[in-house]
This record gives structure tokens, sequence and C-alpha cells, in this order.
């Protein structure tokens, strides 16, 4: 038997390595992704006062504060009795909208984009967005501009770009001024013109894609599928938690408060990284988060681009998908939803009333659930009557894709492993995990040399290296 260990992994947020167990006649045994970082920001919290939750856990990432901050401040909120105002609510909306504008674009154009551009045998010395930029200057600008509109809502909005600050229990911590919210609606009324024109030209790269790359048409990982839904539609801030089964019939909706009773965590002796189960009626289920499963879990977009990009996705790949590299085109259409979204709230007249109630603190348990750009995210706390936080859980999203994210790496290795050269299976690889847009620990991205080693053992002991130098 032998081992392929890939490590790092490039174009993905934090780090982590892949193993690959071959036998003695190179078949694959089990391929799986490997966290090395152990965060222990569930312990960290334990003894902090509870209303700095919001502030402490945007520091968890800095590619997802906001769901973070947000996750932290509904939980809390439950477990005193808070009630924010309508406009707060709509201000975290739209905090919310611009971070998934901003994480969405960046994968599609910086993260995965170069791989839709320059397919999976493409030059690895351009297949980044450096690569992107030169090729096709236009797309860059204008999806960096995107991005960099979203970004602009959330700085403007949680009062920094990166771990924002208003988020507080009661509401937000500030009310946004006449001028500053007309300025923020012009620029979403610019974010959905770019959102319209990005959408497809991403759509064009990623048929174009796997019309090069057939194999990809056969990487499907039949999965149940798992996320907030408010009214049957892709919501990323209310609703009930929404699980479907591999054949896409609804078989539970549950409130966030309830998800102990049904996610259940595992450790594993290989990662830090604790893979989820769903336990309903005595059976165990594995499933995914993310786009991919939004879409599928949903009847609906609830804006009229939206749900027209999601029929021209359910027209080619009829609902539920299960193939992996689809995962892009259900960014594009939250995409282009989020950037709706903006718009439609920036011109709500309740976004001009009170922004803050009256807020409390004691014991008390409370649960917050969001979907964050990469899936769902739950912060649970329990608090004593100090207002101190006694016990804290969080569950991330890329660890209920643990299970998937293994499935996709399985097939890509078997298509590439046995008979073809070291670059195929690095690609193929890397391409399966870029397309969770995985956010492993402190959201590293990185521009320039990204080396990757792949070791072969046999027996336990290192018979070859393979390595790429970066670029």
């Amino acid at each position: 038997m032998r081992t392929i260990t890939i490590d790092p992994v490039t174009r993905i947020e934090g780090h982590a390595r892949v193993l690959l167990d071959l036998g003695d006649d190179d078949t694959l045994r089990s391929a799986r992704l490997v966290v090395n970082e152990l965060r222990g920001f569930e312990r960290i919290l334990v003894g902090m006062q509870a209303d700095q939750m919001p502030l402490v856990t945007a520091r968890i990432c800095g590619i997802c504060p906001v769901p973070h901050a947000l996750a932290a401040t509904l939980a809390l909120e439950e477990a005193f009795g808070i009630a924010p105002p309508p406009a707060a609510v709509a201000v975290r909306e739209l905090l919310s909208a611009g971070h998934l504008v901003h994480s969405h674009a960046l994968h599609l154009f910086a993260l995965g984009g170069p791989d839709l551009y320059f397919g999976l045998a493409g030059d690895p010395a351009r297949r980044n967005v450096v690569g992107l930029a030169e090729a096709e200057p236009d797309l860059a600008r204008k999806a960096l501009r995107l991005r960099s509109l979203g970004q602009k809502l959330v700085e403007a909005l949680g009062g920094r770009g990166v771990h924002p600050v208003t988020l507080v229990l009661g509401g937000i911590s500030f009310q946004p001024g006449a001028e500053q919210l007309a300025s923020l609606g012009a620029g979403a009324e610019e974010m959905v013109a770019l959102s319209r024109e990005l959408a497809g030209r991403a759509r064009e790269l990623l048929l174009r894609l796997v019309e090069r790359e057939p194999a990809l048409l056969e990487a499907a990982v039949p999965s149940a599928d798992l996320s907030l839904v408010a009214d049957g539609k892709v919501n990323h801030c209310r609703g009930l938690l929404r699980l479907c089964g591999a054949d896409g019939a609804v078989l539970a909706e549950i409130p966030g408060r309830e998800y102990a009773a049904h996610l259940e965590e595992r450790g594993c002796d290989w990662s830090y990284m604790k893979p989820v189960v769903f336990k309903l009626g005595g059976t165990e289920t594995t499933y995914r988060v993310g786009p991919l499963a939004r879409v599928n879990v949903a009847d609906g977009m609830a804006t009229p681009l939206a749900q027209a990009e999601l029929e021209a996705f359910r027209a080619a790949f009829p609902r539920p998908c299960h193939l992996t590299v689809m995962q892009h085109w259900a960014r594009i259409v939250e995409l282009v939803w989020a950037c709706e979204a903006a718009q439609a709230l920036l011109a709500d007249p309740a976004l001009r009333g009170p922004t803050r109630a009256p807020a409390r603190v004691g014991a008390g348990r409370g649960v917050g659930c969001v979907e964050a750009p990469r899936g769902t995210l739950i912060h649970e706390y329990e608090v004593d009557g100090k207002g101190i936080v006694r016990k804290a859980n969080l569950l991330i999203a890329t660890q209920q894709n643990s299970h998937a994210i293994d499935r996709s790496l399985e097939q890509a290795a078997r298509a590439h492993v046995a008979g073809k050269g070291d670059a195929a299976v690095l690609n193929a690889v890397e391409f399966a995990i870029r397309c969770y847009d995985p956010c492993l620990s402190c959201a590293t991205h990185a521009v320039g040399r990204m080396p990757i080693l792949v070791e072969v053992r046999r027996g336990g002991a290192p018979v070859r290296t393979i390595r790429r130098e970066g670029w």
C-alpha cells in the first residue's frame, strides 16, 4: 500500500492537505481532506462576557466575519428574549447580502475562476487570478468592482470592512443617514447590472469547462441537502432548517434551536475537523450544505432575476443536482439574488426607522442559525446569571461538508490517479476541493508562490516525492 499526500492545497481559505491511500495494485482505498489547525474557539469563548460575542466571534475568520457576528447576535438575543426592530433586521440582511456578494464574486472570479477559464489541464503558472486578469482584463475588472461594491456595503453598515463592530444585542449600534443610504442605493443598482453581465460570462465559462472535461458531468455526489428556507425561498438570515433527501424529498424542517437533537459531530483521528451527521427517526444521514444545497432545498428565489437564473439552471440540470462542479452555477444564482436583495432592502422605507431595542443580559440558552456563503452556520451559547458564557458550540459549514468533500476527492482521484501524470492528480483533487470553497481556519489567500507537495509512501516509508514549486 502507498499513500499520496497533497500538502498544501492552494486557493482555498486556510491550510489543509489531502491523503490518498492506495493499495498495492494502485487502486484507491480512501481519500480524505485533513485540516491541520486546531482553532479552539469553543473553549476560548467560555468565561467571556456574552455581549462581547459578536465582536469576538467575528475574528474567527477574515473571510466569514459577518455570518459569525450575526449568528452570535441572534443566539444571544434568543437567550435573553430580545427582539430587534425592523430597521435593524433590514440592516443585518443588507450586511449579509453585501458579504455574500463579496465572497461569491471573490470565489467565482479569483479562486475558482481560473479553473473555469483555463481548465483543469491549464498551465498552473497562469491558472490563477493574475493569469485570469491578463487573459481577460475586462472580466477581472468588473468582477473586482462587484466584489468591491459588496464590501463597501459591509464597511458602511458594519463599521469596518473586516470584522464588523456595529452588530449589538437589540439591533445595530447606529442609524444610517439618508445620504449614506442614497449612496449605497446607487451602488446596489450598479451591483445588479454587473451581476447580470458577470453571471452570463461565468455560466459560459462553466459550460465550456464541462464540455472540455466531460468527466465532471459524471462526478456526482448523491447526498441529502440542508439549508435555511423562509417561505420556501433561499434566505441567509431567518427561517427553518430544511433537510431534503438525495431524491429531493423533504425529510425534515426544524427550527435552528432544535439543531442539537438532530445534528451530531463526530471526532476522527486524522483531522481536527469533526464531521457531522443528521439523525432522524433512528437513522443517520450524511448531508451537504452550501450554495448547491441551498438551491436544491429551496422551492425558489425571492427576486425575479435570480429566479430566472435558477430556472435556467434547473432546465439544464434538474432538481436536485448533485454534480460537484455545479456548486459554481449555484453561486451564480445566489450572487444575482444577493445584489437584487440589497437593492430592494435599500429602497424599503422600514430601513429608516429605529435600529435598536433595549437589551438585557442574564441567564439563558440561545441558538443562532444563519447561512454563510459556504453553508449553514450555527452558534449556541449558555450564559449564567452574571452574563458570562459558560458553554459555547459552533457548527461550521465546512465540517458539515466533510463527508461530501471526501467523496468528491475519491471520485477525482479514481478518475486521474491511475495511468495519468502527477499534474493531472494535483489538478483534479484541488479542483474538487475548491468547488466547495472550504473555509478551514483563518482564511488565507495567497497570490504568488503556492507550492504543492505530494508524498508517495509504501508500507509507511516514503518512496517518491512530487513537488510543484509554486507560481
